[in-house]
Order: C-alpha cells, then sequence, then structure tokens
C-alpha cells in the first residue's frame, strides 16, 4: 500500500454554487435605486435566476471549455466550395443562448429594459466574457437601424428576441438573429472616414456593392453586420446580411481569425467584400451620424464589462482571503491584506454604480440625461476601462502562485481585462471625444456639473475636487495635451458624487479621502489606515 505523503490543507475552496446577483450588494443597491418600483420584483426574480444560474459549477465550466477550445475558421468545404464558416465548442453556444434568453440584446423593447439588460450584463458576463462581443453588437445595433423606420420594423423584433436560432440561414425564416460590425480597415484604424472600401450604387434603391477589406469584424457567423464604407456621397453606413433572401450566400470572405492577447472564445475576423450586397441605413455621407447612438451604447458595454471583470476578480481574492490562512490567521483579517482587499472594493463599487447610473439615463431618454451621457460615457469608458487591468493583476495576486495557475480563472480575467479599454475607442479616442463635447455642446457640461452638484457640501473633499475641476475647465491653454488629465478627474468626481449619494458612508469616505482628497500611494494597499477597511471588505464578500 502506498504510503500517503501530504494532505492537502488551506486552500480555499472554488467560488460556485453561489447567487452572483444577489451576492454583489452595490448591483443590488443600484437596481434597487433606479428602477421603477413597479418593475423590481419582476426584475429581481430575472436577475436572481440568472444570478444563480451564473455561479453554478456547469456554467463556469461552460466557461472554461469555450476558452479552452477557441473558435476555428473553415474557408472551404470537403469539396472546395467557399463557406467562410466558423465553428464554436458547444459551449460557447450554451452560453450565448443564455444570454439571449436573459433578455441582454432585449433592452430596447422593456420598460426598465437598459438597466435590467446593464445588471444582466455584469452579472451573466462573470462566467465568461467572451460572448459578451455578438451580445453587445446585437443590442447596439438597434438605434442605428431607427434611422430608417422600413428597416428597423424588419429588423428590430428579430434583434430583440430572447431566442437564440443557430446557424446561416435568411433572416426572415429564424426566430431571432445576432449582428456584428465592420468598422475598422487597416489603412484606417480608430479614423474610420480614412475608410476605402467603396460603395457601388445597384439598380435597385438603396442597395449597393460593397468591395473593400476590413481589418476587424465582430462576430462573423452573425446574421448581419454594420459597416461602413465609400459611397458617392461620402462615408455611408451599410447593413450586409450573411445569407440573402433567396437562401444563397453574401459574399463575405473571412481572411482569418485574429490571434488575439485574450477574448479567445470569440471570432474576431478579417473580412473582404467583393460585389457584397449591401442596404444603405441612413442617408449617404452620414454614416458616423448613423452609427454614433451604435457607438454609444457599445461603448457603455465597455464599462459594463470592465466592472463585470472587476467585481468576478475582486469576488475571488475577497473569497479566497476569507478562506486562507497564513502567519497565525485568516488572510482577510491582516491589516495589510485588509488594505489591499478594501482598495479593490472601492474600485470595483465605483465602476458599478457609475456603469448603473449610465444605463438609468439611458432608459430617461429625457434631454437632460441625454446630455449627461454625451460628457459620462466618454468619461466612464476611459476611466473605468483603464482601472480593470491593473486591479485584475492585485486581485491575481491576493491568491499568491495559486493565481498565476490557469485552473483558478484569474490568468483569463488578466487577459481579458485590457479589452474594453481599447475595443470601440482607446483612451485617446475617449479623451478627444469628451473634449469636442466640452467645446461643441455646453449643454452637456451643464448636465454633469448639475448631476455632480446633487452632491455638493457632503464631503469637503469632493467639494475640493469640483472646485478643482472648474479651474480646470477654465483654463484651456494645451486642452488636448491635458485631456487625459481633465478625463480622470470628471470621471473620478462623478464617482464620488455618486459613492456620497448611495453608498454607505465607510465607501463614501475611503473614496473621496484616496482618490479625492489625495490621501493614497501608487498602488492599491495604500489606504489611509484611520478608514473603516473592514466594513468595506465585507461588503464586497460573495455571500449571498
Amino acid at each position: 500500500m502506498a504510503a500517503s505523503t501530504h494532505t492537502v490543507t488551506n486552500q480555499a475552496p472554488p467560488l460556485v454554487g453561489y447567487d452572483v446577483f444577489a451576492a454583489d450588494r452595490a448591483l443590488v443597491e443600484a437596481v434597487e435605486r433606479h428602477l421603477d418600483p413597479q418593475l423590481l420584483d419582476e426584475a429581481r426574480d430575472e436577475l436572481t435566476t440568472l444570478g444563480r444560474t451564473t455561479g453554478s459549477a456547469q456554467v463556469q465550466e461552460w466557461g472554461v471549455l469555450a476558452n479552452e477550445n477557441p473558435p476555428k475558421l473553415r474557408t472551404h468545404d470537403r469539396y472546395g466550395n467557399r463557406i467562410d464558416e466558423v465553428d464554436f465548442h458547444p459551449s460557447w453556444h450554451r452560453l450565448l443562448g443564455k444570454g439571449v434568453s436573459a433578455g441582454l440584446t432585449a433592452a430596447w423593447s422593456r420598460p426598465g429594459g437598459h438597466l435590467r439588460r446593464a445588471a444582466g450584463f455584469i452579472v451573466w458576463t462573470q462566467a465568461e466574457a467572451g460572448h459578451g462581443c455578438p451580445l453587445s453588437m446585437t443590442h447596439a445595433a438597434v438605434p442605428a437601424l431607427r434611422t430608417d423606420p422600413a428597416l428597423a420594423a424588419e429588423w428590430e423584433p428579430r434583434l430583440t428576441s430572447t431566442v437564440y436560432d443557430q446557424g446561416l440561414r435568411p433572416a426572415a425564416q429564424k426566430a431571432g438573429v445576432l449582428f456584428g460590425m465592420g468598422m475598422t480597415e487597416k489603412q484606417g484604424g480608430s479614423d474610420v472616414r480614412a475608410n476605402t472600401t467603396e460603395a457601388r450604387p445597384l439598380a435597385e434603391d438603396g442597395t449597393y456593392a460593397l468591395t473593400g477589406h476590413k481589418w476587424f469584424c465582430s462576430a462573423p457567423m452573425s446574421d448581419g453586420f454594420l459597416v461602413l464604407a465609400q459611397a458617392p456621397g461620402g462615408l455611408t453606413c451599410f447593413l450586409v446580411p450573411r445569407v440573402l433572401e433567396d437562401g444563397t450566400r453574401n459574399v463575405f470572405r473571412i481572411q482569418r481569425l485574429k490571434d488575439k492577447l485574450g477574448n479567445k472564445s470569440n471570432a474576431s475576423s478579417e473580412v473582404e467584400f467583393d460585389g457584397t450586397w449591401g442596404r444603405r441605413v441612413g442617408d449617404e455621407g452620414r454614416g458616423v451620424r448613423t452609427i454614433i447612438e451604435m457607438v454609444s451604447a457599445t461603448r457603455l458595454d465597455c464599462v459594463l464589462g470592465a466592472a463585470s471583470l472587476m467585481r468576478q476578480a475582486v469576488a475571488q481574492a475577497v473569497h479566497h482571503s476569507a478562506h486562507r490562512e497564513a502567519f497565525g490567521g485568516k488572510l482577510i483579517d491582516k491589516p495589510l491584506m485588509r488594505n489591499v482587499l478594501a482598495d479593490l472594493a472601492l474600485e470595483s463599487e465605483a465602476a458599478t454604480t457609475l456603469a448603473m447610473r449610465l444605463a438609468a439615463a439611458y432608459d430617461d431618454g429625457g434631454e437632460e440625461e441625454r446630455a449627461f451621457l454625451r460628457l459620462a460615457v466618454p468619461a466612464a469608458k476611459y476611466w473605468v476601462t483603464k482601472r480593470c487591468t491593473p486591479l485584475a493583476v492585485e486581485a491575481l495576486e491576493c491568491l499568491g502562485g495559486n493565481g498565476y495557475v490557469e485552473e483558478s480563472g484569474m490568468p483569463r480575467l488578466l487577459r481579458e481585462s485590457p479589452l474594453n479599454s481599447i475595443w470601440e475607442g482607446a483612451g485617446n479616442v475617449q479623451a478627444l471625444d469628451l473634449l469636442r463635447a466640452l467645446q461643441r455642446e455646453p449643454q452637456a457640461l451643464n448636465a454633469f456639473l448639475r448631476e455632480v452638484g446633487l452632491a455638493r457640501g457632503a464631503d469637503h473633499r469632493l467639494d475640493g475636487a469640483i472646485k478643482n475641476l472648474l479651474a480646470e475647465l477654465a483654463d484651456l491653454d494645451g486642452i488636448e495635451a491635458r485631456a487625459r488629465r481633465l478625463v480622470e478627474r470628471i470621471a473620478l468626481v462623478l464617482q464620488g458624487s455618486l459613492l456620497v449619494r448611495y453608498a454607505p458612508p465607510e465607501v463614501a469616505d475611503a473614496f473621496c479621502a484616496s482618490r479625492l482628497g489625495g490621501d493614497w500611494g501608487s498602488a492599491f494597499g495604500t489606504l489611509p489606515h484611520s478608514l473603516d477597511l473592514a466594513t468595506v471588505v465585507e461588503r464586497a464578500r460573495p455571500v449571498s
């Protein structure tokens, strides 16, 4: 009989079998705060069901399998016919199907839809982030299509369906469809006006033949795509279906799939159009204006995606520290580790609180809220997504060597963490977009100042930060070179104002002392020791 060399002890159990929604106090409170009370019971039931599903062992295994078995491109069938298809692991389809059925593409078709979807997106993508791409693209396509009432009437019911209908068939034969997007070209990058894909008008009014190359095309097995191309009247938006009404395949040549740092489960492709059929969306020469609301919606999803990843990273770090013992006690009770965990928890709660405030503004839809979003979305996109990677690194370190091992799940979170900062315009693009809003849309700044002004007088550090921000805004000398600094301050003041109004005093105090009051170091875990850090950490603990 072989002798046992050791018994495994002092290992944290897997964080599994819990309600991801109910365990997130900041998220629960945001839903209760912003949602119409008449919708609250229904929404709680939906999100609780989704939260329990997300935290189940089965769904977490789906996330692992979808990333361990990335998509594969098949350009031709066995006979040499061009098919341009991408094969996904069954777990990808299960995740995507659950996301669609949970209403993550249906925000536009129900009351309180944006807030409910935002909460669901934060919960569900904690299981696996890659499949959030087609969910996001499908959701965001709706406002672009609404520029053409006839197209919207045809496509919106399919896009907002809660049925995941897999496979390439004419859209009219499907119970639900997904959309992707193809804007970026090799020679264009974020400067989409430099795109060179050409659109030649066909005999049928509003139809064109597209010829060109898209460097990044999202979710290539989707049923349709919104793309930009140069029509005779200038840059224009087009709807490009994968399958035409007569059942034939549109010309959609997938050249390769991108080998990305993370986001491995999701297929990002490089495609060529060669006489590809497209339907114009909006007027010729108005392509950027047509897609601007789509861009705004996907930028909000970047904030939601970063908030989701942050929350999962913090949950894993706090859970591990609550079970792991070192130097005579639980890690969570050690003052220095408590400081680190509290700092991470503050960052996560601030991200969630801001993201949900933006979603509530979408549901409101009024002129004041639209003006607020014009400034708040690029500021949140810039700052929240940039905070995601350093948080993921620090959370991984909380697990020590265990966190560096793939089985912990932390490396996948880390690889995913830069994505939302890059997608839909990297940091400089967001900063310059915010400057344009300041210079051209004074109502946006007024709406922002009214929002943060609701918290004035509640914390002297917040009041000081607002005063300093106003001084910064009054000085336009060298404003472009200072744009990142300005956007960071706008985001922090907005987060601070929301936490002062809505978060427990311990959370608001710690955030204002560190992020606004300057009593903070250059790394996580440098909060003032006099704060009530234990309460902040306990609030973030994933126990439901």
